[in-house]
């Protein structure tokens, strides 16, 4: 059994707020934009991490954290990714990796927008956790823990906090 926290859009956010609700995880999960390879680190020293790059990370970002990660945890495929849509919506990259790669969830970011679907025609269940940091278009910064265990996800978590910035 693993607690796993799923976040995306840091922007170069990692603040107190995350990491109090970050805290109980065993792993973090971040689906693109971190924002830079020094603020991968910083989460990488607090939980081990596992991430894909972002439409605005950097080059040395890009080189450590792929656009594509696929993975399982606890019986569970995982394919995470950036840019990735949402059934129905899926971005033709995304498409090609999920018909290739059948996992059991999907993570995506990008969108600032928190939003969990199941997809009947891919038989997963489509994550993204919206915008953990501060930067963009959001009113409220978000942030995702669930339970794997056993083949299964449960118990999943949101968390929410006003953003403390405009921009």
């Amino acid at each position: 059994m693993k607690k796993i926290g799923i976040i995306s859009d840091t922007h170069g956010c990692f603040d107190e707020r995350l990491r109090e609700f970050l805290k109980e995880v065993d792993e973090i999960w971040h689906a693109g934009d971190i924002g830079s390879l020094e603020l991968a680190d910083r989460i990488a020293a607090f939980k081990p991490l596992r991430a894909v790059c972002g439409n605005i990370d950097g080059g040395m970002t890009r080189r450590v954290y792929p656009p594509f990660l696929s993975f399982e945890c606890e019986g569970v495929r995982v394919l995470m990714t950036h840019i990735g849509g949402y059934p129905r919506r899926y971005d033709p990259r995304a498409v090609q990796q999920i018909q290739t790669l059948h996992p059991k969830l999907f993570i995506s970011g990008h969108s600032h927008i928190l939003k969990v679907m199941y997809d009947p025609v891919y038989e997963l269940l489509a994550v993204n956790p919206g915008a953990a940091g501060e930067y963009g278009f959001h009113k409220v910064r978000t942030a995702i823990r669930m339970v794997f265990d056993r083949g299964g996800m449960h118990d999943m978590e949101v968390g929410e906090w006003p953003r403390q910035s405009v921009g």
